[in-house]
């Protein structure tokens, strides 16, 4: 049976919120070009290849709500942290479906 990420948000969701001044913490996975193209402001970037060897950085008792381009890798990062303890969030549709403003490097 494939693993069910048990709680999930959309992109719209996560700028509604941050545009109403909510802190949230937020983890990119996407690759380092992809990052330098535009992220959200305020999210942590760590590729997922480099996730397992860079869990001391997440806090175990913080939601984390994982973004990718499109929800897959995200979907994969959230499983991994899952069965680590970790309590994660997937945004579903990841930045394809992002509107809201984003940061370029």
């Amino acid at each position: 049976m494939a693993f069910k990420i048990p709680f999930t948000i959309t992109p719209q969701e996560v700028a509604d919120q941050l545009e109403e001044g909510k802190s949230l913490n937020l983890l990119d996975v996407r690759e380092l070009a992809e990052w330098v193209e535009g992220h959200v402001e305020g999210a942590k970037h760590i590729p997922l290849s480099q996730l397992v060897g860079r869990l001391k950085e997440l806090d175990l008792d913080q939601e984390i709500i994982i973004m990718c381009r499109s929800g897959n890798r995200s979907g994969l990062a959230c499983e991994l942290l899952h069965e680590k303890g970790y309590k994660v969030v997937n945004m579903t549709g990841g930045l394809n479906e992002w509107t809201s403003k984003l940061v370029r490097d």
